[in-house]
């Protein structure tokens, strides 16, 4: 359940191809982990959706609720930026792994 939540971009097919499951089966499991925490079924995202898009709201009044919905965004993109950078670097040291064993 925490995969779904904190993976931005993450999509109920994405993650249970990933773990080797059925579709179905994944978003049942993500259901039952939101209702165990009190989280009502209309806070959760529609089909083909991400937690992402599924999570923005139409923007608040409230400057309080505006400034945590902006620090939960940052929040969210920091840790992408984060995947990003680890993808990256290693992609970079397997290039320079199978760059090094090709003695063409």
């Amino acid at each position: 359940m925490a995969l779904y939540e904190s993976t931005p971009g993450a999509t109920y097919k994405g993650i249970a191809a990933d773990l080797g499951i059925n579709r179905a089966t994944r978003r049942e499991w993500v259901l039952r982990d939101r209702e165990r925490r009190g989280i009502t079924a209309t806070a959760s995202p529609a089909e083909g959706k991400t937690p992402a898009e599924a999570g923005k709201a139409a923007p608040s009044a409230d400057p309080d609720e505006r400034i945590r919905q902006l620090e939960a965004r940052v929040a969210e993109l920091e840790a992408s930026e984060w995947k990003l950078a680890t993808e990256r670097d290693i992609l970079r040291k397997a290039a320079k792994y199978f760059a090094g064993e090709t003695n063409w």
